[in-house]
């Protein structure tokens, strides 16, 4: 790939995505860029960026996104965010919001929805402490495809396998063929909309609790900064942000604190542990 376009190519995904691309990333570019110059029946990658170059083709252009966005995904993903969830987070959320009964939770970047109905499964086994709560886990991703994904609930034997006890599969999953399908009563629970975390959020509405874990990794710090801030204001004080294991707002954003005691757990500055 010749240099101008690597340049080009990657200045447009972190425009539109937020993804940094770095030179030594060039192989990746190409393997996952060549599928789609076939798909819109080019010649190769040149092709594909002249024609990015001359027509901004919008069709095209999330072809190129998508294409380059990582979908990975597992149900109880590093199980501690879940423990903690369960144990730390949800006991003191109910106590929080006894008043209003209402609690929204966001799954950002939720891939093919692997986290947040991980979530609605953890929240039905509390389903005696939450009769008569309003309760919302809204799932986003800026590919389309995902979500459409997401919103089927079906999954291979594979990916069920991945983190799923088998106690779970046999209670939530009717099983289809070579395929699983998560059962309406949990996909009832959750709502999945296309959104880009680098867009304006006032419109999702405010949550309690953000997951948004592995996705500040593949951004620059200035990127970092701005969704942070972004997540920020669709908070209350006492809500609460998970980042995953390697990533961390310290040197990025004044808005959250670690809560004490909590890895991975993060906070306007009003949530305490019960």
């Amino acid at each position: 790939m010749r240099v101008e376009d690597f340049d080009m190519f990657s200045t447009l995904l972190k425009q539109r995505s937020g993804l940094v691309l770095t030179p030594d990333k060039a192989y990746l570019l190409e393997s996952r860029l060549m599928p789609v110059a076939r798909k819109w029946n080019m010649k190769g990658l040149d092709e594909l960026a002249s024609t990015v170059r001359t027509r901004k083709d919008e069709a095209l252009l999330r072809d190129i996104t998508e294409a380059m966005t990582t979908n990975e995904s597992s149900f109880f993903r590093d199980q501690k965010p879940f423990d903690q969830f369960k144990q730390v987070v949800l006991p003191r959320m109910l106590q929080a919001r006894a008043a209003k009964r209402s609690l929204r939770i966001w799954s950002a970047a939720c891939s093919s929805g692997q986290e947040a109905y991980s979530l609605s499964m953890l929240l039905l086994e509390e389903q005696a402490k939450l009769a008569g709560w309003r309760i919302e886990i809204v799932g986003t991703d800026i590919s389309g495809e995902m979500v459409e994904r997401a919103k089927s609930g079906v999954y291979t034997q594979f990916e069920v396998q991945r983190g799923l006890p088998i106690t779970m599969l046999v209670k939530h999953f009717k099983q289809n063929g070579d395929k699983w399908q998560i059962n309406p009563q949990l996909r009832q629970m959750v709502s999945f909309r296309e959104w880009n975390l680098l867009g304006d959020l006032s419109a999702l509405g405010q949550f309690d609790i953000v997951f948004c874990r592995n996705v500040l990794i593949y951004f620059d710090q200035p990127t970092k900064a701005k969704v942070l801030e972004s997540i920020a204001r669709q908070m209350p004080a006492d809500g609460v942000l998970y980042l995953g294991g390697a990533e961390t707002v310290l040197g990025i954003t004044e808005r959250f604190k670690p809560v004490e005691g909590q890895r991975g757990l993060y906070s306007l500055g009003g949530f305490t542990p019960p």
